[in-house]
């Protein structure tokens, strides 16, 4: 039956597609072989992060084709080149040796006549099964989402179709696969995007995981450009207070057993835990064909809610490079800082969008729980510059951190403090002489983490920017609380508890903010260690 719809979509999608004209998008100009280039970068603008990836200019949202190849980690990207809004999606492109310094190449993707190019995901080929490259040179191929909206105003309702692209030049230069698109979706079913690929060594197969909707679909491919249906999961399962989008099915060792389970990371817009968009994580099992939930992680999930690897407003879409060596064995992530309840009206001009730090995600379990825990990747260290250390002590109001007021803008702080009583908000305050004021810390009476920005500068962008304190469980039991945030000009990352808990917030003051102190508010709280490292420039 699968088949038999597959060959009546394709029937029919040929059919437009050889009557309508290619798409109209304003875009800039190509060089002499049609290579799209990049806007240049421009830097001092106003919230431009220092060590964080923005676009050169104009429009981004998610991470795409995250890869490793050749000594090089490849960033591409969901890109308006010619506007500072969402509109006709290009795939970005940077490259870097070390997840921080990036160089910028040229677009890699431009839409054409099958539609805009939407999020997906890159491998490298490495038997050339595809036969789009050569064993010696096996190609890299990208697997996206194609988008059209002509087919809507056809009266269809699958918009959205899968194609492919390779590189034989180690990703600078793109060819798209002549048989696009490679999978079409049954009639009814309007959201059929995001393909995140992997190989899988026991089925020996590519499986494709794809969200659909309000759920999870997985298909099998022996080259990258046939592809049959295996299963779906979700429905009724985890958050659906929206669509669910970018999904990411990966193995991963369990810390404290070595047991491999599968995690199942899947984003959705809106239904986050503090509002907009988010990503939530299943823990279960996949034999080639199905996941399903471990019954413990089940038994979590019934008992706690929805699992989610950030519970700031800040992180979406977030997926894991593939292709990382055995020998570093890492997951690493990166995702997508801002959200759609507000990302298309913050306050910037020449660019709009940035990603996350790259993070290192471990499993663990605790005999009861499963927990995903995000850390930011090692090579982050690589920026570290000069360091400001605070005595310890037991603080009865607050303690100033005696730093230069230039640094505070870009800088990490790691602080650990005891438990305090019930009733204390034990917390970093960060503000200016414009009156802005931040505040991220600990509420010791709901036992979790939180991030006021409701007084932080330029809110009144958006109702829903800073509607309400943000907040997040705290994960762990431990008598010690430890608190790791990078600040960057316009964001705040905390890792809290050794990155137990993650909560990423955009800020935008009127002024950079110059003073830094750890406030105790209530009772008193013993600080153990007070310690703030300025951070160099990545660009």
């Amino acid at each position: 039956m699968m088949n038999r719809l597959f060959s009546a979509s394709l029937g029919v999608l040929a059919l437009l597609l050889a009557a309508q004209p290619a798409l109209a998008f304003q875009a800039p100009a190509a060089n002499a072989s049609g290579v799209v280039k990049a806007p240049l970068r421009t830097t001092g603008e106003a919230y431009r992060p220092a060590y964080h990836f923005t676009p050169p200019g104009q429009w981004m949202n998610d991470p795409n084709g995250l890869v490793y190849y050749k000594g090089q980690y490849h960033l591409f990207y969901q890109h308006y080149p010619a506007g500072n809004v969402w509109g006709p999606m290009h795939w970005g492109h940077a490259v870097s040796k070390d997840m921080v310094h990036w160089q910028d190449r040229p677009i890699a993707l431009a839409p054409d006549a099958h539609g805009l190019i939407f999020s997906g995901s890159a491998v490298v080929d490495w038997n050339n099964a595809s036969g789009l490259g050569t064993k010696a040179n096996p190609p890299l191929v990208a697997i996206y989402t194609y988008h059209n909206e002509k087919f809507k105003e056809a009266g269809l309702t699958y918009p959205q179709s899968q194609g492919i692209a390779y590189s034989t030049d180690a990703g600078e230069t793109w060819h798209k696969y002549k048989g696009n698109p490679v999978l079409v979706p049954p009639e009814g079913k309007p959201d059929f995007r995001d393909p995140k690929v992997m190989w899988h060594p026991a089925s020996k197969s590519w499986i494709m995981t794809l969200a659909v909707g309000d759920h999870t679909e997985f298909y099998r491919s022996s080259d990258l450009k046939s592809w049959s249906f295996l299963s779906a999961f979700g429905k009724e399962i985890g958050a659906h207070g929206g669509v669910w989008e970018c999904p990411d099915l990966l193995p991963m060792k369990v810390k404290e057993t070595g047991e491999t389970k599968w995690v199942l990371i899947q984003s959705l817009n809106p239904g986050g835990p503090n509002g907009g968009s988010a990503t939530q994580y299943f823990v279960g099992d996949f034999d080639g064909r199905d996941f399903k939930l471990d019954p413990k992680y089940a038994a979590q999930l019934s008992a706690k809610g929805p699992q989610w690897l950030d519970w700031g407003r800040d992180n979406y879409a977030g997926v894991t490079w593939s292709d990382v060596p055995k020998a570093d064995g890492r997951t690493l992530m990166m995702g997508w800082m801002n959200n759609w309840d507000y990302g298309q009206v913050v306050p910037t001009t020449a660019w709009r969008g940035a990603m996350t730090l790259p993070r290192e995600l471990t499993l663990h379990f605790d005999g009861t729980n499963y927990l995903v825990k995000s850390e930011p990747a090692v090579e982050v260290d690589r920026l570290k510059g000069r360091t400001y250390t605070s005595v310890p002590q037991t603080v009865s109001e607050a303690l100033a951190v005696d730093m230069p007021a230039k640094s505070v803008m870009q800088s990490s702080i790691d602080v650990q403090f005891a438990k305090p009583a019930d009733g204390t908000m034990a917390y970093l305050e960060l503000s200016n002489d414009a009156g802005d004021i931040y505040k991220i810390g600990y509420d010791a009476t709901a036992n979790s983490f939180f991030s006021d920005r409701r007084k932080s500068g330029l809110v009144d962008f958006s109702d829903k920017f800073a509607a309400s304190v943000h907040s997040a469980p705290r994960n762990v039991a431990a008598d010690v609380i430890d608190m790791k945030v990078f600040v960057d000009h316009d964001s705040i990352e905390l890792f809290a508890d050794g990155g137990a808990t993650a909560l990423t917030d955009t800020l935008y003051p009127r002024k950079p903010y110059t003073s830094l102190r750890f406030v105790a508010g209530g009772k008193s709280v013993q600080v153990l260690k007070m310690q703030v490292t300025e951070l160099k420039d990545a660009f």
